[in-house]
């Protein structure tokens, strides 16, 4: 699910600082649909197109948060209001206002990212349905960073001398682990195509038969998003046409 958010704020620089933010959120995602420097741009904006949440700074020239946040529950399909400020004082008039909830700048993306799995379960729930799970993810270190790859978006390991290399359509990434770990963890999505290396199950799109003038006929599978082809060992032949008939 996809939150829909409009963000309310008089300054330029705190309306640019939560849209970088909300673009890096993920479970949910967020998409801004909208931005207003005051509660009059806010209404006209609230007025002509739905939003899930609303992303509302409290002190404004003008009416200010708290006005605003009175005003949007007479809408005829209100969002739900998280209140992003400065000022710590407004919390308990903020909940009496039914507001999702209450964040005080500077915003942090773990902070804003729990406050949009409220609006997500909320808004599921007024749906009769239930939140998707998040993807699994690998956390892996790289160049002093640590990276959280969605599962998912993953296409093959393959081993190297002393690591392993994770493979996306976007970027290859270095990885702490055995082939032999990954197998056991992952069997439902990852499968044994050679000695060296899993493919993701999902990602196979072909199997290819080439002719090589020292080892004969040998074998390699395509998949979906690069290509790179992978050498298929006679051992997993079998397997990788019952996974392609699949």
């Amino acid at each position: 699910m996809t939150l829909q958010v409009l963000v309310v704020d008089d300054e330029t620089l705190a309306r640019a600082r939560l849209r970088t933010l909300l673009g890096d959120c993920t479970a949910p995602a967020a998409h801004v649909g909208g931005e207003a420097a005051n509660a009059t741009q806010a209404m006209e904006l609230l007025r002509r197109q739905a939003f899930d949440a609303v992303l509302l700074d409290i002190r404004m020239p003008g009416a200010d948060g708290m006005a605003l946040a009175q005003a949007m529950r007479m809408l005829a399909q209100p969002p739900a209001v998280i209140f992003v400020t400065a000022h710590a004082e407004h919390a308990v008039e903020a909940f009496d206002l039914e507001a999702a909830d209450y964040l005080t700048k500077p915003v942090r993306l773990e902070r804003l990212q729990m406050a949009l799995q409220k609006v997500e379960r909320s808004a599921l729930a007024s749906r009769g349905a239930q939140p998707e799970a998040a993807p699994e993810v690998l956390v892996i270190q790289d160049r002093g960073r640590t990276e959280r790859v969605p599962l998912p978006e993953v296409l093959y390991f393959k081993a190297e001398l002393k690591y392993v290399t994770v493979r996306t359509a976007a970027r290859s990434y270095i990885l702490d682990a055995s082939l032999s770990e990954l197998e056991d963890k992952y069997p439902a999505q990852f499968m044994r195509v050679h000695r060296n290396a899993l493919v993701a199950r999902h990602a196979v799109r072909a199997l290819e038969k080439h002719d090589d003038p020292e080892e004969g006929e040998v074998w390699a599978v395509r998949l979906n998003g690069i290509d790179e082809v992978l050498a298929v060992s006679r051992r997993q032949l079998s397997a990788v046409r019952e996974a392609l008939a699949g």
